[in-house]
């Protein structure tokens, strides 16, 4: 998914940008953190804004925040450390979860929530590059909803995030008291 940058991206691609005041080098406002949709945690800049991009592209991408490692996934949804005035009772909608993550990787960051019984129903789509059949069987095993493979082409890329888009957000029912 890589051989082309976000700047070489076709011309359809909106040029407008994901509100990347989200993406945060300060602390976050607990405003910006609460009413999150997306959590895309992704350790690839290209790789984030290819995902933005698509997602924008179908309207999808509004309450979209990024994360960059393992550790900060389970900060954001547990509300701790950088992220302690966020309400942890306001869970996404869906986790776009990458394996190969700096810190804490992706199984074990799928391992964790599903273990803990406020995170254990938040869907979570591994969105990875990894074809290897150990990832995905111990990603289902351990309690993925679904696994994507980043496809190489920006177009086969962008369809495919917005399907994907499309279907957690808009029309997945999720329990209500969730």
């Amino acid at each position: 998914m890589n051989d082309k940058s976000p700047e070489t991206t076709p011309s359809s691609t909106p040029s407008h940008a994901v509100d990347t005041s989200l993406n945060k080098k300060e602390p976050p406002s607990s405003h910006k953190t609460d009413n999150v949709e997306i959590l895309l945690v992704e350790d690839s800049e290209a790789d984030a804004t290819l995902c933005k991009r698509a997602l924008t592209s179908k309207g999808l991408a509004n309450n979209l925040f990024h994360v960059r490692d393992g550790q900060e996934c389970l900060n954001f949804l547990f509300a701790e450390e950088e992220y302690t005035g966020r309400d942890p009772h306001n869970l996404p909608k869906v986790v776009l979860l990458d394996l190969k993550l700096p810190k804490i990787d992706g199984l074990e960051v799928l391992k964790r929530l599903r273990a803990n019984n406020h995170t254990r129903l938040v869907p979570i789509v591994i969105l990875s590059s990894s074809q290897e059949e150990s990832d995905l069987v111990q990603s289902y095993a351990l309690g993925a909803n679904s696994y994507i493979v980043k496809p190489v082409e920006w177009e086969n890329f962008s369809e495919a995030i917005s399907h994907m888009g499309l279907y957690w957000l808009v029309l997945n029912k999720r329990p209500l008291n969730y």
